[in-house]
């Protein structure tokens, strides 16, 4: 049994993760600011620990030392988004853990110049959150190989889960776009709905993280996408979701350009954020290495969470 400090253990990941840590008979501790519930409710969590830490209120260094005073055996960061929040820590912890597992994202690798892209494949980010998350790792795994730090990094893709909006066939959150399919209306995609999106459901990420402690010695210094076996484009991933609601697709395409003319500014940065980067990832060396198979695929992990809006009154479907 491990002491397992988990930061951001109320979110979508740690939903599924902190249960099934304790079924495993670890000892955990869910670092959180307080201000959210996991999505399912579930009875592992009257025996796990919770510290209130507001991460954003506190220096990275004041709250690296907040993190090692719990003693932890693994440590497991959901929501470090700059280097000057992980190295800090890095250091608190040098020495004292037997596992630190890292949070990423598939947008440290920007467009693909292949694909499915692996996780030797060169990294293109763009944008803040992207690049922010690669200077951790190019930070991070080399650090690990070098001295031996015990750290292996994570990259999930469109994080997919009862309880939330999964990204949408119009590669945005809007809600009204699984409306309008589940009502039979004709949707709109931009360009040719080639682009691809990569759903994870939040079950899988656990899984991976999972197998990473489990299989320690082939994790440390490695990074493993964390995704679905296949990513889809949006017009096949309309289609199919024309279909789960009893209807044949009715699609239509414009150019971006014009097409974001018809939808708010956030949703369409929110499209062309997805589109520009179009992924779609191999899942072959987490399950080479580490055993990693996810569960779900990307259309199941989709279609469970908006029956879940549908029975949430989020999402108008017809009787």
């Amino acid at each position: 049994m491990a002491r397992i400090v988990v930061i951001g253990g109320s979110g979508h990941v740690g939903t599924y993760l902190v249960p099934a840590l304790v079924a495993r008979g670890h000892e955990v501790v869910n670092v959180s600011r307080g201000r959210a519930a996991p999505y399912r409710p579930h009875p592992a969590w009257e025996r796990v620990e919770t510290v209130t830490l507001d991460r954003d209120a506190m220096s990275d260094a004041d709250f690296a030392d907040r993190i090692a005073a719990l003693s932890p055996d693994v440590v497991i960061d959901m929501i470090a988004f700059r280097l000057s929040q992980t190295r800090p820590l890095v250091e608190a912890l040098r020495g004292r853990v037997q596992h630190f597992l890292h949070c990423s994202t598939i947008w440290v690798y920007g467009h693909n110049a292949a694909q499915p892209a692996t996780e030797d494949d060169p990294m293109n980010p763009f944008g803040e959150y992207g690049t922010d998350k690669a200077e951790i790792e190019a930070w991070l795994l080399p650090d690990a190989r070098r001295t031996g730090f015990p750290a292996p990094v994570f990259r999930p893709g469109h994080i997919v889960g009862p309880g939330w909006a999964p990204l949408n066939p119009a590669a945005n959150f809007n809600t009204e776009v699984f409306a309008r399919i589940a009502r039979g209306e004709e949707l709109t995609l931009p360009n040719f709905g080639l682009e691809t999106v990569h759903h994870v459901h939040a079950e899988d990420v656990a899984q991976v993280i999972l197998c990473a402690m489990s299989n320690r010695s082939a994790a440390l210094g490695e990074a493993f996408n964390a995704v679905s076996p296949q990513a889809l484009n949006l017009r096949g991933y309309a289609e199919a979701m024309y279909r789960f609601f009893g209807h044949e697709p009715r699609l239509a395409f414009r150019p971006f350009d014009d097409w974001k003319a018809g939808w708010s500014d956030g949703d369409a940065t929110a499209t062309w954020e997805h589109i520009a980067r179009s992924p779609c990832h191999s899942v072959a060396k987490g399950r080479e290495r580490i055993g990693y198979v996810p569960r779900h695929s990307s259309l199941s992990a989709v279609e469970e969470a908006v029956r879940a809006l549908v029975d949430a009154g989020k999402v108008s479907a017809p009787a």
